[in-house]
C-alpha cells in the first residue's frame, strides 16, 4: 500500500508515469460554485453573473467543494468569453449554464489592424481571476494543484470572428491570419504567464479547433501544432493541453510535441486506445461523459469509474474527469459524491482488481 500523498504529490506521481497512491480525480467545477454561494435572493446560492463578479466569493466556493468532494485540483476557469473582454468583446450570461461569447468583435479582416495586445492586469475580470488565484494559493499553499486557463491563440479566433468566418481566413487569407495569430499568441503568453504569477499550478491550452473533429491532422501540423510550440516554449510553467470533447487519437504523438505535459480526451474514443498512444509520452485527462452525467446512477457511475481507470489507470500517466473541461450545471451534487466516493473504492493502488474484472 502506497503512502497517503497529498493532491499535489498524487498529480505529480501519476505526471511523472507512476503510480502515486490512487488514481489522481479532477473535477473541474466552474459555473457549480454558485451553488455554493450564499446570496440575499436565495437560499440556494446565487445567479452565475453574480458568482462571477467576486474573486473571494470564487475562491471561497473553490475551497468548500474541494473539501466536499475530496478531489484533487483548484479550478480558478471563469469563462471562456472572459478572453474576449479583454479584446473588447462582451460575455452573455444564463442561469444554467456557462456564460457565452456575445457579437464577434471582428466583423470584416480590416479590423484585425485595430486590434492590439490587451494588458490582463488592466481587465476587470482577468483582474478577479488573478485574484482568486492569489486567495486559492494562500489557502491551499502547495498541497493542491491551482489550475488555470489560457484559450489557444489559434481557438480564439471563433470567439473574436465566429466559426464560418474564422474558416474562411484560416483557409484564404494566410496574411491576415498571420496577423491575428501574432497579436492572440503574444496575449496567450502574457495572461498564461501572469497566471503563474499569481499562484496557478498549470495552465489548461484549451485548443479545440486543433482537434481531428475540426481539422485533418495535415493542416494541424501547418497551424494549431506550429502555433502551440512557439507558444508554449514561452510560457513559464506545466501545460494541459485540451481539446473540449474534440477528437484526438489520430495527433497525441503530435500534441505531445509540442511540450505539453497533459492531454484532456474525449469520450468519443476509447480511452484504452489513447492510453495505448499516450504512454510514457503524456498524461492524459479525462475521460467521463459530461452531458451523460447528468442522468447518471449510483450504479452507472461505478460503472463508468471503473471503465475509465481500467481503462488508463495502470501505470500512473492517467487524471480522471469529465471529457470537456467543464462540468456542467445539470449535473447533480449526488452524482459528483459518487463519483469521488467510486474513486475512493476503485483507485487505490495497486490496482489488483482490474485483473479480476475488466481482464
Amino acid at each position: 500500500m502506497n503512502n497517503i500523498m497529498n493532491s499535489l504529490q498524487r498529480t505529480l506521481t501519476a505526471l511523472s508515469h507512476k503510480e502515486p497512491d490512487k488514481v489522481p480525480l479532477f473535477l473541474l467545477l466552474s459555473i457549480s460554485g454558485a451553488k455554493f454561494t450564499p446570496s440575499f435572493k436565495s437560499d440556494k446560492g446565487c445567479s452565475i453573473k453574480d458568482y462571477f463578479s467576486d474573486a473571494e466569493q470564487v475562491a471561497q466556493a473553490q475551497m468548500a467543494m474541494l473539501e466536499r468532494y475530496q478531489h484533487d485540483c483548484l479550478y480558478s476557469f471563469y469563462y471562456a468569453s472572459a478572453e474576449l473582454e479583454a479584446f473588447g468583446g462582451e460575455t452573455l450570461y444564463f442561469d444554467d449554464g456557462p456564460p457565452n461569447a456575445g457579437a464577434p468583435i471582428i466583423r470584416s479582416v480590416k479590423d484585425i489592424a485595430d486590434l492590439s495586445v490587451p494588458v490582463p492586469q488592466e481587465i476587470p475580470v482577468l483582474q478577479r481571476i488573478l485574484k482568486t488565484q492569489q486567495l486559492l494559493k494562500q489557502q491551499a499553499g502547495d498541497n493542491v494543484p491551482i489550475i488555470g486557463v489560457a484559450i489557444s491563440p489559434f481557438s480564439m479566433p471563433v470567439m473574436q470572428m465566429g466559426f464560418e468566418g474564422y474558416l474562411d481566413l484560416m483557409y484564404k487569407d494566410q496574411d491576415s491570419f498571420n496577423k491575428l495569430m501574432k497579436i492572440n499568441e503574444a496575449f496567450c503568453v502574457t495572461w498564461a504567464n501572469a497566471q503563474f504569477e499569481a499562484g496557478a499550478t498549470a495552465i489548461c491550452y484549451f485548443d479545440p479547433v486543433s482537434s481531428t473533429s475540426m481539422i485533418p491532422r495535415e493542416k494541424y501540423l501547418q497551424s494549431g501544432q506550429t502555433i502551440a510550440k512557439r507558444v508554449l516554449a514561452q510560457i513559464n510553467g506545466p501545460i494541459a493541453t485540451h481539446m473540449a470533447s474534440g477528437r484526438c487519437l489520430p495527433i497525441v504523438d503530435d500534441i505531445a510535441e509540442t511540450g505539453t505535459a497533459i492531454l484532456g480526451v474525449s469520450t468519443l474514443e476509447d480511452i484504452r486506445d489513447l492510453k495505448q498512444k499516450s504512454a510514457g509520452k503524456i498524461t492524459l485527462l479525462g475521460n467521463l461523459n459530461a452531458v451523460e452525467m447528468r442522468r447518471w446512477t449510483a450504479e452507472q457511475v461505478e460503472t463508468e469509474v471503473k471503465k475509465a481507470i481500467a481503462g488508463a489507470a495502470r501505470g500512473g500517466g492517467f487524471l480522471l474527469a469529465e471529457n470537456h473541461g467543464e462540468i456542467p450545471w445539470q449535473v447533480p451534487d449526488k452524482v459528483l459524491m459518487a463519483i469521488s466516493e467510486a474513486v475512493q473504492r476503485w483507485g487505490q493502488y495497486p490496482l489488483d482488481w482490474i485483473d479480476d474484472d475488466a481482464g
